[in-house]
């Protein structure tokens, strides 16, 4: 197994990466974009494990540090101004490793994000693995929180013998509850320049082949769900085209060795079904 260190420039900047080979006879790669306050590690040494593993299954990888992140330089910039480094990335990722001809990109959270407001101006990108995307909204964190925790929360015994003896604030939670029921029928007023309407249109206009995971036990992931399931706009995540994967007890961050394998097995099939 080799995996190798390199660097690249993006707008004066040096970014740093590590390239995992795999396979030479397998023609596309994954690259691994990094999500929220990561770097090329990620939460519970995820990137690295992934990017071993798929290695072993002969797919190459590439994992990288996006402008002010990790060990790359410059002032961090937010997740949906990261084009030029995915770009520079994938150039970088492609130079290193020229038996490959097409990418994946693979996020969590808003790399997801990310992703797809990227993947349709790049022609050598041919799938996308994202894994609950980052599509917040007030309006659909209001219902989200309704629908999952204060109706939760009222089934709830324990909830009852507290507000029973008195432990339960109910002038504050009456308060929390009645602001995001608000928020939950205001129409979202969303313009063309948010990141929630780039990532529909990169959606819409990306040709290649989609694989959502999404966590049972993530607000992240409900929120995202909430808002696209049901979404003629979003109809494209229901295509032929896409696949959706819903991993009941997994956390927002796939903490455990299990929720792991678990992505690492749907990563793995997705891409040698391309």
């Amino acid at each position: 197994m080799i995996e190798q260190a390199l660097s690249f420039t993006v707008n004066n900047q040096e970014l740093l990466a590590i390239s995992h080979h795999g396979s030479d006879q397998n023609t596309t790669g994954v690259l691994i974009v990094v999500g929220g306050p990561q770097y090329r590690v990620g939460s519970h040494r995820q990137f690295v494990q992934l990017s071993r593993a798929l290695a072993r299954q002969g797919i190459s990888s590439l994992r990288f540090d996006y402008t002010g992140m990790g060990d790359s330089s410059g002032e961090k910039k937010e997740f949906d101004h990261i084009c030029d480094d995915i770009k520079a990335a994938t150039d970088a990722f492609l130079d290193a490793q020229p038996h490959l001809q097409k990418v994946v990109i693979w996020g969590l959270c808003d790399a997801a994000s990310a992703a797809l407001i990227y993947a349709h101006q790049d022609d050598r990108i041919n799938g996308l693995v994202l894994l609950n995307p980052w599509l917040r909204s007030e309006q659909a964190m209001g219902k989200t929180m309704v629908k999952y925790y204060y109706l939760q929360r009222l089934l709830s015994k324990s909830f009852w013998k507290k507000l029973f003896s008195g432990q339960v604030n109910v002038a504050a939670s009456a308060r929390d509850a009645k602001g995001f029921v608000k928020d939950s029928v205001v129409a979202d007023k969303q313009n063309n320049a948010s990141y929630q309407a780039r990532m529909l249109s990169g959606l819409q206009a990306f040709n290649g082949k989609v694989c959502l995971i999404l966590s049972g036990e993530d607000l992240t992931a409900r929120e995202f769900d909430q808002q696209t399931k049901n979404s003629k706009a979003w109809c494209k995540l229901r295509s032929e085209n896409s696949e959706v994967h819903h991993l009941a007890s997994a956390d927002h961050t796939f903490s455990s060795r299990e929720f792991k394998a678990q992505v690492e097995g749907v990563t793995f099939k997705f891409i040698t079904q391309l």
